[in-house]
């Protein structure tokens, strides 16, 4: 009876141990002009060991998007406000790309607009696991507020 308890303990640890590495990378269909669709894995923000990181940092950021964002002029006239949450890759080449809209704010406009911003960003500093650049999934809110 003890060595089968110290067996399921011994595997509940393994388990323990497996799983955080498993939910690291994020298998993400991507659509591309060019080569219409392909398959990646992706790392999440959190689990590399270098996160990447917008020229300018957080602020630098945050500076980018007050200034390219142009609130839609419907979105505008009818006083809609919102939070577009988006999620995007930053390549091993610091190139953002596949953006998408994980919660819009209701109004399209808005919508196409946070996309928009994303979109025209310069390159980021690449994300790392040890010594190599890999794919690094970020989810960011483009705020609207009047």
């Amino acid at each position: 009876m003890l060595k089968l308890l110290r067996l399921g303990l011994l595997t509940l640890m393994t388990l323990g141990a497996v799983l955080p590495v498993a939910a690291q990378v994020r298998h993400v269909t991507t659509v591309n002009p060019q080569s219409k669709q392909s398959y990646m894995e992706v790392y999440e923000f959190d689990y590399v060991d270098i996160q990447p990181q917008f020229p300018g940092g957080e602020r630098g950021l945050i500076n980018f998007i007050n200034k390219t964002r142009e609130y839609p002029y419907h979105a505008y006239k009818n006083r809609i406000q919102g939070r577009v949450l988006c999620s995007f890759i930053v390549g091993i080449d610091g190139k953002v790309n596949d953006v998408r809209v994980l919660r819009g704010a209701g109004d399209e406009s808005l919508n196409r607009e946070a996309i928009r911003v994303i979109e025209r960003m310069p390159k980021w500093s690449v994300g790392k696991v040890g010594k190599h650049a890999v794919p690094v999934r970020v989810v960011l809110p483009v705020n609207f507020r009047l």
